[in-house]
């Protein structure tokens, strides 16, 4: 079992206090954004309602989101007026302070002011379903792609990129001088632990026993390299390029590298709100989805970053988030990419369906780590929480072609950086092949 209510959440209060981890449940929305470069966030259309809406039970739901970019459909849905559009005229887009504060108020639901659906990491509907016996359906993949894997200056020389056994010296050292080396990640047993847990083991460093990884709320990565308490930080922009902008690490490597085209976000909801929603659930996704396809396109970016960048969502300047949300990649190291293929999508590539067999992945890999029991059935859970027979009638009900719907609920055998091959089919052999593991 999960041994989440006894981990630490760190968060940096103040300059006075940052020599040290401060240990809280949750964090501030401090940010380290300069007043004054903040733009206006671009008033919601004024859209009427669709002629294909659902006849709704609710036009009331209360979605939470975090200050990052993987967010911006459900910003912009809002925003945009597509929550409207389709009869959802009351939704609240609600800021939460951090993923423990997220998954909290998703258990006690809107009815005792907390949310019905958020913006979330994907392995986390299947925790809270399995450990905290909240079930929770997933509805959409937000994206694909767009996290990064950020380290100190003090790294460069040791030229750590896509190979992190440049580490391995330097962990193998802290830990003689009775130290260790300290990695960010935003929960455990989410995305962005396990991109992290995966490029360790990668380069031969167990990040259980050889480094400390230590949860962190995403707004707060920047704030915590700066004063030195983590080493290396895994989160989604636009921290990974605020650390760039402001000279206090560099980008090792964006994730999609590590897998290309992988999933990230989800939209999920409580399976209660669902079931005893349905159509308001549909009119969700239809908005969703086609906020989904607002974002990817290119011409839409600077307006998306502009909106997203407002005080009330990620109170940043649009130039921490615009670049990377074109695919224009500054490393912080000397290396560029422009355009870049493993640029955060959306929409193109199938990235907002969700492939059952990526969730076998979360799940198995969650396993592996010991987020989750080793007895669990894989692929059931997966078919109870995976809706994405939802997805499909959403997407046919606003006039996505026949050929743009997956008609497979695996996307097949995925290939990871360092030539490991994940067979949804066979995810036990998958992970007894694997070296480093806890299970």
């Amino acid at each position: 079992m999960t041994n989440l209510s006894r981990r630490k959440f760190i968060y940096t209060t103040s300059a006075a206090a940052a020599a040290s981890i401060i240990v809280h449940g949750c964090s501030t929305n401090n940010t380290t954004t300069t007043e004054g470069n903040t733009p206006s966030a671009a008033p919601a259309a004024n859209v009427s309602t669709s002629s294909n809406a659902p006849k709704v039970e609710t036009t009331k739901a209360k979605l939470g989101f975090i200050a990052l970019t993987d967010s911006a459909p459900l910003i912009i849905a809002k925003e945009k007026g597509f929550f409207a559009k389709y009869g959802m005229t009351d939704v609240e887009v609600i800021k939460q302070k951090s993923w423990p504060v997220t998954r909290d108020n998703l258990k006690i639901g809107s009815a005792g002011d907390g949310i019905d659906g958020a913006h979330i990491l994907s392995p986390m509907p299947y925790l809270m379903t399995i450990n905290d016996k909240v079930p929770m359906y997933i509805l959409a993949r937000l994206n694909t792609n767009g996290q990064a894997i950020s380290v100190a200056n003090k790294f460069k020389e040791l030229q750590v990129n896509l190979q992190s056994k440049a580490l391995k010296e330097s962990a193998d050292k802290a830990k003689a001088d009775k130290k260790s080396l300290k990695a960010g990640i935003t929960f455990p047993g989410g995305t962005h632990d396990l991109w992290m847990r995966y490029w360790l083991a990668a380069g031969g460093i167990n990040p259980d026993q050889d480094m400390v990884l230590e949860p962190v709320p995403p707004p707060q990565m920047v704030a915590n390299m700066k004063v030195g308490t983590v080493d290396t930080f895994c989160v989604g922009e636009p921290w990974n390029a605020q650390l760039v902008s402001q000279k206090l690490g560099y980008t090792a490597l964006v994730t999609g590298e590590l897998w290309n085209n992988h999933p990230e976000k989800a939209f999920a909801m409580r399976q209660d709100w669902v079931d005893k929603n349905p159509n308001a659930t549909q009119a969700l996704l239809m908005a969703v989805l086609e906020a989904q396809q607002w974002c990817d396109k290119l011409e839409n970016k600077e307006e998306m970053c502009k909106i997203c960048a407002d005080r009330k969502y990620f109170n940043v300047a649009a130039a921490d988030i615009v670049e990377r949300a074109k695919g224009n990649i500054d490393y912080g190291d000397g290396r560029t990419e422009k355009e870049f293929a493993y640029r955060m999508k959306f929409w193109s590539d199938n990235a907002s369906y969700p492939y059952k067999s990526h969730d076998i992945w979360f799940v198995t890999e969650d396993i592996r780590w010991g987020y989750l029991p080793k007895d669990t059935k894989v692929k059931e859970i997966v078919d109870q929480v995976n809706k994405e027979d939802l997805w499909k009638k959403a997407a046919k009900a606003i006039g996505v072609p026949d050929s743009e719907i997956p008609t497979n609920s695996s996307r097949g055998v995925e290939t990871f950086f360092d030539g490991v091959k994940f067979d949804p089919e066979k995810p036990e052999e998958y992970l007894q092949g694997l070296k480093i593991k806890k299970v």
